[in-house]
């Protein structure tokens, strides 16, 4: 009966936990709603491994990858890198050499190369990869046809990168290369040469950056100068860490506004005039430098009051703290006894050279006649604190009757001053390059394009990362990411679910020992009101029957125990081994014993 209920309280318990898994999942999805985070995240390593070349249908929607369609009409350059064998010929390595560092390294030797993800989601989906860390890599082609900032329409810039290892330090930015003789022979691009516009990620270490440069041409002298944009408000390292392919988009203005987004969303925004450092237009007045600070110009705000007068019974010489007068030196202290003294046990070691190491000494350890006393050595009054202390005095400060401000230049006119109300119009942009170096490798840019209309980007974003996006969190959408996310997205959920898993627990230990128990008590109560009544039950004839089975066992045991021999688990007499071997002539017979602890089976020999 035991037996029976324990494993009737083990498939309640069972039955509960699956209940608490189902309350979990129900109160995080009630708590989300009908809304759903977006999901990122499509596997341990972010990526999908099974290809995929036929078409999927989820959720009635068919997606399906084709290369996206390029108008030459609508673009200054695009490139979505899945014919390789035309982007191979557009694209120029550069054979060019860094002149500013060793020469073991100043070659640009980083390799790339046209091929699938690491993780393919479509085999016909191809791209640039940068294959070799810790090199000068560089790369570049020229635009189909020259962007000139003087048409009044935007300039859009847009790819792709995907991290596919990881990026820990390292860039995945383009450089616009600007118009001219030194952007002729791209087997000559380096890091001097001139660019426009350098836009895209970088990181190194907890450095994270989203560049957007412009290379402003100084209207009076020509000079150049680098605008570094505002950095962001919010750090962006996800696309360092998760693996994914993210897209980035500059669009730049005619008015001077820019707007950088990834993956659709804006993270910058702002003008061209007031959101760069340093700024394009210098001021109109500058410090003259040729002014000084007259000696007598007093810049101080307050001063020591010169009426104050320190009061008489302030002592400047009074210590902080001062020795106890009331106390006593305790009873038993050893005035003559250090509290160290030379090991006596210590000796000098064998290779111990005074002329080298000096006298030896033994080390010092503590004195044990200083053990039992309350102190050794020269006895000493504790430190309190004097309460005539005051420290240093000092005047109270006032306000200075002669204070005349803090002092600054005068201001004189720029002689370097100009005005560009027009910084959008920069120089022109005739390629575009890939001038990296990074500690990881396996980088792949995908889907490059540049352009002078929004929607154009648009679209080619819809038939290329979209689509690809959709597919992998498609792929990502399990129970368990699901789960995982939402509890993200809705603490309080996971509290109601972690208070229910809880609660089943407890009710679980409750049905799998608290009735055992009860029926325990149960049965003990009728043993004792039979044995009151004197009746017999069914228990004591099984019981009396188990007693003459081991009465026998005992008496086969007897001989063994009269020569002389100890009782041993398992050990076995002369008749057992009779019976082994009369085994297959004689079937032994069996019978059940019950008991209310457990049901034991014992072979009986036939007589």
């Amino acid at each position: 009966m035991q037996q029976q209920n324990f494993s009737r309280g083990r498939r309640t318990t069972r039955a509960l936990l699956l209940i608490a898994a189902a309350c979990c999942l129900l109160s995080v999805a009630s708590s989300a709603g009908a809304a759903e985070p977006e999901i990122d995240d499509f596997d341990d390593d972010g990526v999908v491994e099974d290809v995929q070349e036929e078409p999927i249908n989820v959720s009635g929607e068919e997606m399906v990858y084709e290369s996206p369609v390029i108008e030459p009409k609508k673009f200054h350059f695009a490139d979505h890198f899945d014919d390789v064998d035309a982007s191979r010929k557009r694209w120029v390595k550069s054979q060019a050499k860094k002149d500013d560092i060793a020469e073991e390294i100043a070659k640009y030797d980083g390799i790339w190369n046209w091929e699938s993800p690491l993780r393919i989601v479509w085999p016909k989906d191809k791209g640039l990869v940068l294959k070799s860390k810790a090199k000068h890599a560089a790369i570049s082609a020229p635009l189909n046809k020259p962007f000139d900032f003087k048409s009044n329409k935007p300039l859009v810039v847009q790819y792709e990168v995907t991290m596919q290892e990881g990026q820990e330090c390292g860039g995945s930015y383009l450089k616009l290369l600007s118009s001219g003789k030194e952007t002729e022979d791209l087997t000559k691009f380096n890091d001097k040469t001139p660019y426009t516009i350098m836009f895209g990620p970088d990181k190194c270490g907890n450095d994270v950056k989203m560049h957007f440069i412009f290379r402003h041409v100084n209207p009076i002298n020509g000079t150049i100068t680098e605008k570094h944009c505002n950095k962001p408000k919010n750090r962006l390292e996800e696309p360092f860490k998760d693996k994914l392919p993210h897209l980035y988009q500059l669009v730049v203005r005619p008015d001077n506004t820019f707007e950088i987004r990834v993956d659709h969303k804006i993270i910058n925004e702002g003008s061209l005039l007031t959101d760069f450092k340093p700024p394009v237009n210098p001021p109109a007045e500058i410090d003259d430098p040729t002014d000084q600070k007259p000696a007598d110009w007093d810049e101080r705000e307050k001063i020591p009051d010169p009426t104050a007068q320190k009061p008489d019974d302030w002592n400047d010489d009074a210590l902080p703290q001062i020795p106890d007068t009331s106390a006593t030196k305790p009873n038993g202290w050893l005035d003559d006894e250090p509290d160290m003294i030379p090991d006596p046990t210590a000796t000098k070691p064998d290779d111990w050279d005074t002329e080298i190491d000096g006298e030896w000494e033994a080390p010092l350890v503590d004195n044990p006649a200083c053990e039992k006393a309350p102190g050794c050595g020269k006895w000493k009054a504790p430190l309190i604190p004097n309460p005539e202390y005051k420290g240093k005095w000092r005047a109270p400060m006032i306000e200075n009757p002669n204070y005349q401000g803090k002092w600054a230049p005068r201001k004189i006119p720029n002689p370097d001053f100009f005005e560009d109300l027009m910084p959008f119009k920069m120089t022109p942009i005739s390629a575009v390059g890939l001038e990296l170096w990074s500690m990881s490798n396996e980088i792949l840019f995908d889907n490059l394009i540049i352009t002078d209309d929004v929607d154009v980007a648009r679209e080619f974003a819809a038939s290329s990362f979209d689509i690809k996006r959709r597919y992998i969190d498609r792929e990502s959408d399990s129970l368990v990411n699901k789960v995982v996310e939402l509890t993200k997205a809705y603490p309080t959920a996971w509290a109601i679910g972690l208070v229910v898993f809880i609660s089943v627990i407890v009710i679980g230990i409750y049905c799998r020992f608290g009735k055992a128990k009860s029926q325990d008590s149960a049965a003990n109560a009728a043993a004792a009101q039979a044995k009151k009544t004197d009746e017999p039950q069914p228990d004591d004839e099984q019981d009396i029957a188990a007693d003459e089975n081991e009465g026998e066992e005992d008496a086969d045991a007897a001989p063994a125990l009269a020569a002389g021999g100890s009782p041993k688990k398992n050990q076995k007499s002369d008749l057992d081994n009779k019976e082994q071997l009369n085994q297959k002539d004689e079937e032994p017979t069996q019978t059940e014993e019950n008991t209310t602890k457990s049901t034991r089976k014992r072979t009986v020999r036939k007589d």
